[in-house]
C-alpha cells in the first residue's frame, strides 16, 4: 500500500512539474527553465546521497557503470528534458502528454531488441492504444485548427465595413486575451524526441546498475545529474545563452523554481515506490500523471492550453494503453480469470525469448 501511495504522489508531482514549467515557458525560454532545473536536480540528489550515507559510492563506481550513468543523465535530463519543455512551449501540456507517453512502448521495443525480453499480444494491444491516443489528439486538433483558419479566411474576404470613430466605451474596454494557437507539427517532433529519450534512458540506467549492483539509486542519480550539468554547461558556451538566462522575467522565476523542486521530488517518490513495491504495480500508477496533467493544466494554465473532447479521448486511451503495456500478462489473466483461449492469445509472444 505504501508503494502505491508513493507512486501516486510521484505521478502527481511529475504532472505538477510539467504544468509549472509550461506556465514558465509561456513568456520565458526553455533554456531559462533548464538553467534552474538541471543544477537544482543535481543538488537535490547530492543532498539525498549524503543523507543516506552513500557519498563514498561516488568514487568507487566501475568505469562501465559510470559511463552508462553519464549517458543516461545527458540523454534524459538534458536532451529529453529540452525536447519535453520545447514541445510544451509549442503546443501545451495537454497535446504533448499523449505523445511523450509513447516512451513506454519505445522502451519496450528497445528491451525486446537489445535485451531480448518478451513482447506479447497484450503489450502489442497496449502499444496500439497508445499510438491511437496520440493520433486521435493530434488529428482532431489539427482538423479543428484547419477549420479555424478557413473561418478566419472567410471573415477576411467579407466586405470591409466603413471605419468609424471608436466610442469612449470601446476605448476603455480591456483588450481581449490572445487565443493560444498550438504549433502542432514542430511540437509533435519535439514530443517524439522526448519520448525516445525518456524511453531509452531507463535501459542505460538498468545496464549501469547491472554493472554495479551495490550502487544506491541516490548515488546513481547524483552521478547522472552531474554529467547532465557538465554537459549543460557546454551548451551555455553558445553565444547569447547567458544573455537569454539573465533576461529571465521575475514573474517566471517562481514557476521555474517550483518546477525544479517538483521534478526532484517526483523522482524521489518514484525511487521510493520502486524500493517497496514491484515494478508491475508502480509503472501503471505512474501513467496516471497524464490524467493529473489534464486537470492541473485546466486549473492553472486554462488560457494557455487546448482542452476539448479529442484531448480527453486521446489522453485516456493513451493511459489505458500504457497500463496494458506495463502490466504482466500472467498476473492480469490470473486476476481477471480469463478463459483459457483468450489467456493463451494474450500470452502469445510476438518477439523475445
Amino acid at each position: 500500500m505504501l508503494g502505491v501511495l508513493y507512486a501516486a504522489l510521484g505521478a502527481f508531482t511529475f504532472a505538477l512539474n510539467n504544468v509549472a514549467m509550461r506556465r514558465g515557458v509561456v513568456t520565458g525560454s526553455v533554456l531559462q527553465g533548464m538553467a534552474l532545473t538541471v543544477p537544482i536536480g543535481g543538488l537535490s540528489f547530492l543532498v539525498m546521497t549524503i543523507a543516506f550515507g552513500k557519498l563514498h559510492q561516488l568514487v568507487v563506481l566501475p568505469m562501465a557503470a559510470l559511463t552508462w550513468l553519464a549517458c543516461q543523465g545527458v540523454v534524459h535530463f538534458v536532451i529529453g528534458r529540452y525536447c519535453n519543455y520545447k514541445s510544451n512551449q509549442l503546443m501545451g501540456v495537454n497535446l504533448t502528454a499523449p505523445v511523450v507517453q509513447l516512451q513506454v512502448p519505445f522502451a519496450m521495443m528497445l528491451a525486446v531488441v537489445m535485451l531480448h525480453e518478451k513482447f506479447t499480444v497484450l503489450q502489442a494491444i497496449g502499444s496500439a492504444l497508445m499510438l491511437g491516443g496520440s493520433f486521435i489528439t493530434q488529428g482532431i486538433t489539427q482538423g479543428n485548427a484547419g477549420k479555424g483558419k478557413r473561418k478566419a479566411s472567410v471573415r477576411l474576404t467579407a466586405a470591409t465595413p466603413i471605419p468609424t470613430v471608436p466610442s469612449q466605451e470601446e476605448l476603455a474596454a480591456p483588450a481581449p486575451k490572445p487565443i493560444f494557437r498550438p504549433r502542432t507539427f514542430s511540437g509533435y517532433i519535439f514530443a517524439l524526441g522526448a519520448a525516445m529519450c525518456y524511453g531509452g534512458s531507463p535501459l542505460m540506467a538498468r545496464q549501469a546498475f547491472l554493472d554495479a549492483p551495490d550502487i544506491s539509486t541516490a548515488a546513481g542519480g547524483c552521478l547522472a545529474y552531474t554529467a547532465a550539468t557538465l554537459f549543460f554547461l557546454l551548451i551555455l558556451l553558445k553565444p547569447g545563452s547567458w544573455a537569454d538566462i539573465k533576461s529571465m522575467k521575475r514573474e517566471n522565476l517562481p514557476w521555474f523554481l517550483s518546477s525544479a523542486v517538483l521534478v526532484a521530488i517526483s523522482q524521489a517518490f518514484v525511487y521510493a515506490s520502486l524500493a517497496v513495491a514491484p515494478l508491475m504495480v508502480v509503472t501503471p500508477i505512474l501513467q496516471l500523471s497524464l490524467v493529473f496533467r489534464l486537470f492541473l493544466s485546466q486549473l492553472i494554465n486554462r488560457d494557455h492550453e487546448v482542452m476539448n473532447t479529442a484531448v480527453l479521448i486521446g489522453a485516456f486511451t493513451a493511459v489505458l494503453g500504457s497500463i496494458l503495456v506495463s502490466l504482466d500478462t500472467d498476473e492480469l489473466t490470473t486476476l481477471l480469470d480469463l478463459p483459457l483461449s483468450l489467456a493463451d492469445f494474450l500470452h502469445y509472444r510476438l518477439a523475445g525469448h
